[in-house]
């Protein structure tokens, strides 16, 4: 592993001090990989199912339809076999004084760190799925062009927890939020 590089001096978490890039410590909750793969079904049966009715209804177009129908089940089985796993072994996160630090990814791997100086909101959300699962997702707003850090797959206790203790360290860092 490299050693950590220091950010210039102009990206620092409030304290004036540079921050340090390191890889967040934190594993989210092994109940993401089942609520990944549901989410990913989810996703794919509405397509297999109206490959499925095509091929079923219409026998004109079973040349392309069957091929079509075998391909999507073949994505959606790879899909959910594989990247779930895989993302649970890339996603980690971490909150310290200085800021918030997230990776995550699959294929395409994210490193996010906001700064404290930056947060604007801290939100949990539990979508439907994840109230069945119990898991929760801490949502990070700063002012980022680039969106929102996300940190699924918490516990709802701790993403409570985490939330509370982002408004505390945020209220108490001078910055703009901008």
């Amino acid at each position: 592993m490299t050693e950590p590089a220091t950010v210039p001096d102009e990206t620092t978490g409030g304290s004036g001090a540079p921050m340090v890039l390191r890889p967040p410590h934190h594993r989210i909750l092994r109940r993401a990989v089942p609520w990944w793969t549901l989410r990913s079904l989810v996703g794919f049966l509405p397509l297999i199912g109206g490959a499925a009715l095509l091929y079923a209804m219409w026998e004109g177009g079973r040349v392309w339809s069957g091929p079509l129908l075998v391909g999507l089940v073949v994505l959606c089985v790879l899909r959910t076999a594989v990247v779930p796993s895989w993302r649970y072994a890339v996603h980690r996160w971490e909150i310290a004084e200085e800021a918030v630090y997230a990776a995550s990814g699959w294929f395409v791997r994210e490193w996010r760190i906001a700064p404290i100086s930056r947060i604007q909101t801290v939100d949990t959300s539990r979508g439907p799925l994840e109230q069945v699962m119990g898991l929760s997702t801490l949502v990070v707003t700063t002012a980022s062009s680039s969106g929102a850090v996300r940190i699924p797959g918490l516990d709802p206790e701790v993403a409570r927890e985490a939330a509370d203790r982002l408004t505390e360290i945020t209220r108490r860092t001078p910055g703009d939020a901008t």
